[in-house]
C-alpha cells in the first residue's frame, strides 16, 4: 500500500502543473470539459467564471448566425427595416446548401419569418435573403457583422459569410462569442427568436425545430445558437437564468453528438452551484425624491432604472455596501425614466456594479401664473 502510495506520489511530482491540475478537478476546485475552448460568463457583469483556452480562434458554424441576428435585430431597433418587411429571396439565396428552408427564386416570407427561420431552423438560405434586405448585398451585410465586432472590442473574430459554413478567414473564439451573446441579450428580439422552440413555415406544411435541446433539457435556457460542421464539430452559444443570476456558456470543438448540451449542462451546473446573484435594490424601488424646479409638481419620486446586484461566490458576500447618488433639484419639464442619479454597489473600494435612479413619472413645466402664485405664497406666506 504504501509502495503503491509513493509511486502515485512520485508521478504526481514527474507531471508538475499538469498533475496538480488534474488534483484539483478530482477535489472538485476545477472543472473539465470535452470542448477545445469554453467560456462562461455572468451576463450581467461580464465577468469570468470559468474559462479553458477562452480566446483560441477556432471556426463557429452555425453560431456565427448569433451575430447574424444581432445586426438584424439592431437595424430593426433602429428603424432601417422592420419586422412586417417583405423579404423575397434572391437566386443567390436559394442556391445556399447544409441547412436550409429550401427558398424558391422569388418566395416571399416577412423578415421576422426569415429571421425564425434563422434562429430556430438555423437556415442559411434564410441569411443570406436578410441579408440582401438589410444592406443590399450578402457582402455588404458581412461587412456590417465585422464592424459590429470591431464596435463591440472583438479581438479573435473575422466573418466572411452570414451563415457559417466553412471558408478561409472565417473565425471567432468562445470569449468573443460570449460577448456577442451578451451584446444579443440587450435586444429582446434576440432571445424572442432564439427562445423558440418550435415554428410552422409554410402554413404548416414546413415545420421548425430549434436545434438548440437546451431549451427542452436545462431549467431557465432561452438562447441562442448552436453549430456543426465538419472542421468546427459541435459548438454552442447559450444563455441560462436563475433566480436573477444569468449566465452566458460557449463551447467549441465539441467532437461527441449532442456533447455541446452535455458540455454546456455541465458548465452551467458549475456556475449555478458556485455562484448566485444578490440583490440589494429590486426594479422600480423608490430610492428618494427630488425637488422639481418651475414644476407642475414640487417633487418627484427616484426609482431604480433596473434591479442593483451582482454575482458573487456562494459563502463569499461580506463587505458589500450601496452608496446613493441623487440630484436633490432639477428643472422642469422632466420626463418619466429621466436620470435623477445613480446607487452604487461596492466590495470594500471597488466598484461591482450601478444602475441609474429615473423620474417614475412626468412632470410638466408650471405655466406662468402658476409660478407667480406659487412666488407670492413662499414671499407672503398666503
Amino acid at each position: 500500500m504504501r509502495k503503491s502510495l509513493a509511486i502515485v506520489l512520485a508521478m504526481l511530482l514527474t507531471l508538475g502543473n499538469i498533475g496538480f491540475a488534474n488534483v484539483q478537478s478530482a477535489l472538485g476546485v476545477e472543472i473539465e470539459t470535452e470542448a477545445t475552448s469554453a467560456i462562461l460568463m455572468d451576463a450581467n457583469s461580464g465577468q469570468i467564471l470559468y474559462e479553458k483556452e477562452s480566446h483560441k480562434e477556432l471556426p463557429p458554424a452555425s453560431v456565427t448566425k448569433l451575430m447574424t441576428l444581432l445586426v438584424a435585430a439592431d437595424a430593426v431597433t433602429s428603424g432601417k427595416v422592420k419586422l412586417t418587411d417583405k423579404v423575397t429571396a434572391s437566386d443567390n439565396a436559394s442556391k445556399l446548401g447544409g441547412s436550409q428552408i429550401y427558398l424558391e427564386p422569388g418566395e416571399t416570407f416577412t423578415l421576422e419569418q426569415m429571421l425564425i427561420a434563422i434562429a430556430v431552423g438555423s437556415a442559411n438560405d434564410g441569411c443570406v435573403a436578410v441579408a440582401e434586405h438589410i444592406d443590399g448585398t450578402h457582402e455588404a451585410f458581412v461587412e456590417e457583422m465585422n464592424r459590429k465586432a470591431q464596435d463591440l472590442g472583438l479581438k479573435n473574430t473575422h466573418f466572411v459569410n452570414a451563415y457559417g459554413l466553412p471558408a478561409e478567414g472565417h473565425y471567432t473564439s468562445a470569449y468573443d462569442l460570449a460577448l456577442i451573446g451578451k451584446e444579443a441579450l440587450k435586444y429582446p428580439l434576440v432571445r424572442k427568436l432564439t427562445g423558440i422552440k418550435e415554428y410552422d413555415l409554410r402554413d404548416g406544411k414546413f415545420k421548425l425545430w430549434n436545434t438548440n435541446k437546451l431549451l427542452w433539457w436545462y431549467p431557465g435556457a432561452d438562447g441562442f445558437k448552436t453549430g456543426w460542421t465538419n472542421e468546427a464539430k459541435y459548438c454552442l452559444a447559450s444563455t441560462v437564468e436563475r433566480n436573477g443570476l444569468r449566465l452566458i456558456c460557449v463551447v467549441m470543438g465539441v467532437p461527441q453528438v449532442r456533447g455541446h448540451f452535455a458540455e454546456s449542462m455541465k458548465i452551467y451546473n458549475y456556475g449555478f452551484a458556485k455562484y448566485e446573484f444578490k440583490q440589494f435594490a429590486p426594479p422600480e424601488q423608490k430610492q428618494g425624491v427630488v425637488k422639481v424646479r418651475k414644476g407642475s409638481e414640487n417633487e418627484v419620486n427616484a426609482i431604480t432604472e433596473k434591479a442593483l446586484g451582482t454575482t458573487v461566490e456562494k459563502g463569499k458576500d461580506k463587505n458589500l455596501w450601496v452608496e446613493t447618488k441623487l440630484n436633490p433639484e432639477i428643472s422642469a419639464p422632466i420626463q418619466k425614466g429621466q436620470k435623477l442619479g445613480e446607487i452604487l454597489l461596492y466590495r470594500n473600494d471597488q466598484l461591482q456594479s450601478s444602475v441609474n435612479l429615473v423620474a417614475d413619472h412626468p412632470v410638466a413645466r408650471a405655466g406662468v401664473v402658476e409660478q407667480m402664485t406659487r412666488t407670492l405664497k413662499g414671499v407672503f406666506g398666503y
